[in-house]
C-alpha cells in the first residue's frame, strides 16, 4: 500500500465517520485491523480493498459512494496536487504529470490525457486488476469528479467540462450532471473533455498554499469523533468552501437528504445552514487575510466569489469592517 493509497483510505474513513458511519466497523466487517492504518509497510489484500468499498457503501446506504467522496476530497489533494505544481506551469503540463501519477492511488485505471484540436480528452481505460466490478466504479466516479475538482484549485476558476461519458445511463444521472457540472452521455468508458484552452493556462501556485494551510488547519481524522449532525455538516461545509459557494442542494446531496431535511435537521439543534455557510466563510476570510499573504481580491477568488464586490459587501456584514483595512 503507497503512501497516497493510505492518503485515500483515511480519507475514506473520515468521510465515513461524516456520514455517520463507523470506520471500525467498516474495518471489521471487511477483516481488516483498523491500526493497519498507522503502519507505513502495511498492505491489504485485494478481496479486502473490495470488501472495504463495498462495505462502505452499503452502511452509508449510497449506492455513489465512490461520487460522494470524491466530491468531498475536493480540497485534500491527496498531497498530489502539490507535487503536480512543483513540476509543472500549465494545466496542460499538470495533467500529463497526473496521469503518471494515478499508479499510486490505483492500478485498475490508466488516465489517459489527449490534446486534439477540438479539445482536452481524459480517458479512464480500464485495466486488468484484481478490483471486482463495485469497486472500479467506485473508483472510477472519484477520479473523475476528483480531475475537476482539483483543476479548480489549479486555474482558481469553477472548470466546467464540455462533455462527460460514461458506460452506463440510469436513474442517478441527475446526480451525476450536479456533481460532474455536465450532463453526462452513453459510451463503453469513463471520459471528460474539456475546452482547448485550458491546455495553456497558467496554474496558480498559491491555490495549493491555501490547500495546505487548511488541510493543516480544519481537517480532522478518521478518528475524531463528531458528537452532532451540525459538528458534521460544519466539517463537510470547511473542506468544501474553498473555490465555491457550497449550496444547501450540494451539502443534502452528499449526505444522502433532501434540502428540507438536512434544514430541519439542523433547525432541530438551533442552527440554520446559512449561518453555518456564514461562520465558515468569515472564519477563512479573517485567518487569509490575517495571515498577511493574500490580497483581497485573492481572497474573494478563493472563497468562490465571483463578483469583489460580493465579497466586500459580505466581509462588511460579518465583521463592520472593509476587507482592505483588516486586520488594521
Amino acid at each position: 500500500m503507497t503512501h497516497h493509497q493510505r492518503q485515500l483510505l483515511l480519507g475514506m474513513l473520515s468521510y465515513i465517520a461524516l456520514r455517520d458511519v463507523s470506520p471500525q466497523q467498516v474495518c471489521q466487517l471487511s477483516a481488516i485491523d483498523y491500526e493497519i492504518f498507522t503502519k507505513e509497510s502495511s498492505g491489504l489484500s485485494v478481496k479486502q480493498l473490495n470488501d472495504l468499498w463495498k462495505n462502505a457503501g452499503y452502511l452509508c446506504r449510497d449506492p455513489l459512494f465512490g461520487l460522494h467522496f470524491g466530491e468531498s476530497l475536493q480540497l485534500t489533494a491527496l498531497g498530489i496536487v502539490g507535487e503536480i505544481i512543483k513540476t509543472s506551469n500549465t494545466v496542460g503540463e499538470a495533467l500529463t504529470i497526473a496521469a503518471g501519477l494515478v499508479p499510486l492511488i490505483t492500478d485498475s485505471f490508466a488516465f489517459e490525457v489527449e490534446r486534439a484540436r477540438g479539445g482536452i480528452k481524459i480517458l479512464l481505460r480500464e485495466k486488468e486488476s484484481g478490483d471486482d466490478a463495485t469497486t472500479k466504479k467506485q473508483l472510477a466516479d472519484l477520479l473523475l469528479v476528483f480531475t475537476i475538482h482539483e483543476l479548480d484549485g489549479l486555474t482558481l476558476e469553477k472548470i466546467k467540462p464540455r462533455n462527460v461519458r460514461l458506460p452506463f445511463l440510469s436513474a442517478t444521472l441527475r446526480e451525476y450532471s450536479r456533481v460532474l457540472r455536465c450532463d453526462p452521455t452513453r459510451a463503453n468508458y469513463y471520459q471528460l473533455e474539456f475546452g482547448s484552452h485550458y491546455w495553456d493556462l497558467p496554474i496558480i501556485t498559491a491555490s495549493y498554499e491555501l490547500q495546505s494551510y487548511l488541510v493543516q488547519t480544519l481537517s480532522t481524522t478518521a478518528t475524531v469523533v463528531l458528537d452532532s449532525f451540525e459538528k458534521k455538516v460544519r466539517e463537510f461545509v470547511t473542506k468544501n468552501s474553498y473555490q465555491s459557494l457550497i449550496s444547501l442542494e450540494d451539502v443534502a446531496a452528499n449526505f444522502s437528504l433532501t434540502p428540507r431535511s438536512l434544514q430541519r435537521k439542523l433547525q432541530s439543534q438551533g442552527i440554520t445552514f446559512q449561518q453555518i455557510a456564514d461562520d465558515t466563510r468569515k472564519s477563512m476570510a479573517l485567518n487569509l487575510l490575517a495571515s498577511g499573504k493574500y490580497q483581497v481580491k485573492e481572497v474573494s477568488a478563493m472563497l468562490g466569489y465571483n463578483e469583489l464586490s460580493a465579497f466586500s459587501r459580505a466581509f462588511k456584514r460579518w465583521t463592520g469592517k472593509t476587507a482592505g483595512t483588516y486586520p488594521a
